[in-house]
C-alpha cells in the first residue's frame, strides 16, 4: 500500500492522498499535525502525548512537503513545526475511508 499521489488541497484544509489499493482520502491538516509521532509531540519512552490540540492554529497548513525515500512524507507546517515524518504505514493507519475503517 503506496500513495499514488500527494497533494495538499488549501479548499479543503487537507492533504489528499490517493492510495494504489483503494480511492484517495482527504487528510485535514489539524487531524494530521495533531497526530504527528516526532518525539516533540510524543514522548519517546512513555508514548505520552506532548502537543496540546488546543495550541495548533485553526488555520494550520502545509508550508512545504517533500517525500523521504520511498517510505514517508516529511511536511512543514505554518506553525513551524517540521520535525515529523508521515510513513505511509501510519498515514494508512489515520486514514478514516470506509475501507480502512472496515479493516480496522
Amino acid at each position: 500500500m503506496t500513495p499514488t499521489d500527494l497533494k495538499a488541497n488549501t479548499e479543503a484544509a487537507a492533504l489528499q492522498i490517493s492510495w494504489s489499493d483503494h480511492d484517495t482520502w482527504d487528510y485535514p491538516y489539524h487531524y494530521l499535525r495533531d497526530s504527528c509521532g516526532c518525539a516533540h509531540c510524543i514522548h519517546e519512552i512513555t508514548g505520552e502525548k506532548l502537543l496540546d490540540p488546543n495550541s495548533i492554529p485553526d488555520d494550520i497548513h502545509i508550508k512545504s512537503m517533500k517525500l523521504v525515500g520511498n517510505y514517508a512524507v516529511k511536511i512543514t507546517w505554518s506553525d513551524g513545526h517540521d520535525t515529523g515524518l508521515y510513513t505511509w504505514e501510519r498515514l494508512r493507519e489515520l486514514c478514516k475511508c470506509h475501507a480502512c475503517s472496515a479493516e480496522a
